[in-house]
């Protein structure tokens, strides 16, 4: 095993698990990854093999058939298989954001209904915040949901739903009020839990997934839009079960999903470092390996630390948020730091490689349109450095 990235303290259980994961990682993920990849096909077989090994239940609580394991168990998990393939981590996360949500926010019939389902993988998760037009800023979501009777009507269009067609449950953030003087925009906000069938075109009667969106890596995930034209939701879905509180639902599911991007960052990270340092030992230059070049090894050495930081980092914001504080400032740090640094040694990776690392032949460079999408999920780097400058400011305010 790697001497980097190691994690003090776990238990038996928790080595017992990573082990478990990092071994279908190196048997049902890293073989077939890239090939998989450039063919933008889903990870139909590995996604089953996750479900065999309880992964999507790893958070949920054991009365409701999960694992009960910790948000620490779960993000070094996420670490082990972003390593192999950082699309299989998000086929996951925002199932896992969607049962956390509900497990925290949910009502009795709504955990009781849809976590056991969810911790088999029978139910598979979404979560829908951002719209085409507000890019970052939440608080300005048009689409609307008006009460009639015993129902809500749904109108708008959503944006950037990771497993928006594969998946049968989504969180869908809608504006519930109007503007009023006096009472902030994200007040006035709702999530709510809506039921479909997978696929693509009209979904049930009012929602339709239109298609996936191409892009640059991160394939085999679909990515896609949402659009609500009279969708109507019974009233016992809405998250919670009391409107008008979706905002703050959704930005505690987010808090744990930007942990969740900290660990995709240190895997893929990872990933690349054992590339790079790999063929550094390989490849020969003016009649020695490169890695016993001066200036290779400086490279190797930053982003060996890189890697050791970032991952150190991750593990405790995840233990911070276990521990039931306050981990806003920590989870923010993480995934910022992680998704930079792990930009920075994916690029170095391929440097190291030289021209090889431009060639389809080579991990590398899946590795390396893969992690810019790590800079913008879940939050900007600008987002998170918002976030901490705010909070570093609160925990050192001076007296006026």
């Amino acid at each position: 095993m790697s001497r980097l990235a190691q994690t003090e303290g776990l238990t038996d259980i928790q080595r017992e698990i990573l082990s478990t994961v990092r071994d279908f990682v190196d048997k049902e993920i890293l073989p077939v990854a890239t090939e998989l990849e450039h063919r933008d096909e889903y990870p139909t077989a590995i996604v089953e093999g996750l479900k065999e090994l309880g992964v999507f239940g790893l958070m949920i609580p054991e009365e409701y058939g999960g694992l009960g394991e910790s948000l620490l168990t779960y993000a070094l998990c996420v670490e082990e298989i972003a390593r192999g393939w950082m699309s299989v981590s998000g086929i996951i996360n925002t199932h896992f954001i969607v049962a956390y949500m509900l497990k925290q926010h949910g009502t009795e019939e709504q955990k009781e209904y849809f976590l056991p389902k969810m911790a088999l993988g029978e139910i598979r998760g979404a979560f829908s915040m951002s719209e085409p037009g507000l890019g970052s800023d939440v608080s300005a979501i048009t689409s609307k949901a008006v009460r009639d009777g015993d129902e809500y009507v749904l109108n708008g269009q959503k944006m950037w739903l990771t497993n928006g067609g594969t998946s049968t449950l989504v969180a869908v953030l809608c504006r519930t009020g109007e503007a009023r003087e006096g009472v902030a925009p994200h007040k006035a906000m709702t999530t709510f839990l809506v039921e479909k069938e997978p696929g693509f075109g009209e979904v049930r009667p009012g929602l339709t997934i239109p298609g996936k969106i191409e892009k640059m890596g991160y394939k085999g995930v679909d990515t896609t839009e949402l659009i609500m034209d009279g969708l109507r939701i019974p009233a016992d879905r809405v998250l919670g079960g009391t409107p008008d509180r979706g905002f703050y639902q959704m930005m505690d599911g987010v808090e744990v999903g930007r942990v969740n991007v900290a660990a995709r960052g240190c895997g893929v990270a990872r990933r690349a470092f054992e590339l790079g340092v790999a063929y550094a030992q390989q490849r020969h230059t003016f009649g020695k390996p490169i890695a016993q070049h001066q200036a290779i090894q400086f490279k190797l050495a930053e982003m060996g630390t890189k890697v050791e930081a970032a991952h150190a980092m991750m593990v405790n914001a995840a233990r911070k948020k276990d521990s039931g504080a306050r981990n806003d400032l920590e989870a923010g740090m993480a995934k910022y730091l992680a998704s930079e640094y792990c930009k920075e040694v994916v690029e170095d990776a391929f440097r190291i490689h030289g021209g090889y690392g431009f060639s389809k032949e080579y991990e590398i460079e899946r590795l390396y349109r893969e992690a810019p999408m790590l800079l913008i999920g879940e939050g900007t780097a600008e987002i998170q450095k918002m976030i901490i400058g705010r909070r570093l400011l609160e925990e050192y305010r001076t007296q006026d």
